[in-house]
């Protein structure tokens, strides 16, 4: 296959970027997305040019690092797809592929097509765990908990932060990342404990990382690689207003 390429480049967070313009002639249609980059990096290695950075890591869908924007889309044109595993028999022959980086405040550019996802960090660090004491796991059967319940908060757990809905949303919002993270452990009884605090502090601190307000519009859920539900937003905002309702 024959594919033209219009990259963004840029050197670091201050500089400014701009698209540039690649010709491939020889990707295989079996070729993952990334391997595609791949090949390009190491032509650009033998024309001595700097490569072309971008985040991975399992590839294998797991992680959350490899997500660009291709052709406008988060992770491309596949429905539920992470960017590794994407290949390239999705194009056709001569086709040519926009590929940017996910465009929020929140994810500054590093360099290329890599972004800085801490803010996702913070907010785990701000109240996405659980209190408790050291020593042995309890016995599994210890705590009964329904499988209907097991199972929504394994959905909701499934969540890989790789944050396609962020760059898929109008405003730039974290809520379908963040009420994921919120539902998983409010589902459970171990989470039961500090839900009030934790969907206070996480809100909270996904507002000072300057995400934007979600609008319902749903193209998180749409573009989200492991189809997390938009009832986990419902979920949140219901906890929050029953914890503002409270002293904490």
């Amino acid at each position: 296959m024959k594919i033209h390429l219009k990259i963004w480049r840029q050197d670091s967070t201050e500089a400014k970027g701009k698209f540039v313009d690649y010709d491939l002639s020889e990707v295989d249609a079996h070729m993952s997305f990334l391997e595609m980059l791949d090949s390009l990096n190491e032509l650009l290695i033998s024309r001595n040019e700097r490569v072309i950075e971008f985040d991975h890591d399992c590839r294998e869908g797991i992680c959350g690092q490899c997500g660009v924007m291709i052709n406008g889309r988060a992770h491309g044109p596949l429905d539920h797809t992470t960017t590794c595993q994407l290949h390239m028999r999705t194009f056709q022959d001569g086709d040519t592929i926009l590929i940017e980086p996910f465009r929020a405040a929140a994810f500054p550019v590093l360099r290329d097509l890599k972004i800085d996802r801490s803010a996702f960090d913070r907010i785990i660090q701000a109240g996405g765990f659980i209190s408790a004491n050291t020593g042995q796991a309890p016995e599994a059967n210890s705590i009964p908990i329904a499988h209907e319940t097991a199972e929504s908060a394994f959905d909701s757990a499934a969540c890989i932060g790789c944050g396609a809905c962020v760059a898929s949303c109008k405003n730039a919002s974290a809520a379908l990342f963040t009420s994921a993270k919120i539902s998983h452990l409010a589902q459970l009884p171990q989470g039961k404990i500090e839900h009030r605090v934790r969907v206070r502090k996480m809100t909270l601190q996904m507002d000072a990382e300057k995400f934007g307000a979600c609008s319902d519009t749903e193209a998180c859920a749409v573009e989200c690689p492991q189809q997390i539900s938009i009832s986990n937003i419902a979920r949140m905002n219901r906890e929050y207003l029953v914890t503002s309702l409270f002293s904490i």
